[in-house]
């Protein structure tokens, strides 16, 4: 008897959200491994902030993208209730909602969701004009530049390029540091310049492949930046950090990167921070702003959840003002309200905070389709490596195999 009392016990305290003998009840939040502690801050401010009736447990997901989606794909498939709420990447969203893995915002939780929401932001959490998570942070890319090579930052490729090639002639650093691997960052390179040049991948309706002109010269660009000096020699096979590495080791005047790199040049080499310097995104036309492509985390509801109401309360608690502005602060998120750009720590945190806002006003989205992972896929493995790129025929097979993959056809695994 003491055996099977003592199993019963295991089991019950096993279960996520099971009410503990204090009443509180016990949330599950499952979102990416933070190191800053911002997000375990949230989590134990929100647990107090509820007045006793919820705690939050944050649970840690694998560190790369594709193994915390498989985690939560294969859970929430089998409809495990000890998940309540989630860190959605920005292009889960309608993959989650068309398979009704997780809940509506509606009502008086979508008012609060979406007051002083950025715009762009919001619609990675929508689907069919239904909003399925809460923007919890966001990211976009500058331009970053050596300021003592480059007295004035380019203004579009064409002048970036043309800046390359001088500095190459003269035998001063020239590369510019992007990434070129086959990889998300690949698709995400290639949408920025779609977008940037009046085009999209898709259509209004996310039911078939969109490129035209606007993609063979997105295509077009890659080619050329790959095939000129401006070209690091290890393009194709570069990510996020070695492109940050590469500028830190002096041997690049320009990076398209997101914010991090700024602290990390500042920490690695103080000497050439002093001319580290930061411009919006390039244009592709120049009477058309960039368009660069955002990134982040949307807080989502889980469908299986035994506590939804509060689930909806803690997620708006865990991404209000106060606590978006400590994973600014202390993890480098860019924050999703607009209020927070002009808050004056923030501002002194983020000295170009006012390029990141503008960017993300005119920021792109990925194409949003419950079909994401394999449109993307298609694209990296298209236009890999950038130097191998045939403007025409490459955009070609990329329209060709994205409306494959829309029709649940040639579908990559």
């Amino acid at each position: 008897m003491l055996v099977a009392l003592t199993l019963m016990a295991s089991t019950l305290a096993a279960c996520g959200g099971e009410q503990e003998g204090s009443g509180r009840t016990t949330l599950n939040w499952y979102n990416f491994p933070d190191d800053s502690g911002a997000l375990q801050k949230a989590a134990d401010r929100c647990g107090r902030a509820s007045g006793g009736r919820y705690r939050i447990s944050y649970s840690k997901l694998p560190r790369g993208a594709d193994g915390q989606r498989q985690q939560l794909v294969r859970r929430l498939a089998a409809q495990d209730e000890s998940i309540d709420i989630m860190g959605l990447d920005v292009t889960w969203t309608a993959e989650f909602a068309e398979a009704r893995w997780i809940r509506e915002w509606t009502g008086e939780a979508k008012r609060r969701a979406t007051a002083g929401t950025l715009r762009v932001p919001l619609r990675t959490a929508t689907w069919k004009n239904r909003l399925y998570a809460v923007p919890y942070n966001t990211n976009t890319q500058l331009l970053w530049y050596r300021k003592d090579l480059v007295p004035t930052p380019p203004r579009t490729w064409s002048e970036m390029l043309d800046m390359s090639r001088e500095l190459a002639r003269q035998g001063k650093p020239h590369y510019v540091e992007i990434q070129g691997a086959q990889y998300e960052g690949l698709t995400v390179w290639f949408n920025t310049l779609v977008n940037s040049a009046g085009g999209a991948i898709l259509d209004p309706s996310a039911t078939a492949p969109s490129l035209g002109p606007p993609a063979v010269r997105a295509a077009a660009l890659m080619r050329d930046l790959a095939g000129s000096p401006a070209a690091d020699p290890s393009l194709p096979n570069q990510m996020e950090d070695q492109n940050r590495l590469a500028m830190e080791s002096g041997v690049a005047a320009f990076e398209l990167n997101y914010p991090f790199v700024y602290p990390s040049m500042k920490a690695n080499n103080p000497r050439l921070f002093e001319d580290f310097r930061w411009a919006p995104y390039p244009r592709v036309d120049p009477g058309r702003p960039a368009r660069p492509t955002i990134g982040g985390i949307d807080l989502a509801v889980s469908a299986h959840s035994r506590h939804p109401d509060l689930a909806f309360e803690a997620a708006l608690c865990l991404r209000n003002r106060e606590n978006q502005l400590t994973a600014a602060l202390d993890g480098g998120l860019p924050p999703t309200l607009r209020a927070l750009y002009d808050e004056p720590a923030f501002e002194k945190q983020y000295p170009f905070s006012k390029e990141v806002l503008a960017a993300l006003e005119s920021a792109s989205v990925r194409p949003a389709t419950p079909a994401y992972q394999n449109v993307s896929i298609v694209i990296a493995h298209t236009l890999s490596p950038p130097s191998a790129i045939k403007p025409e025929s490459s955009v070609a097979a990329i329209r060709n195999q994205i409306d494959d993959a829309l029709r649940s056809e040639g579908v990559i695994p």
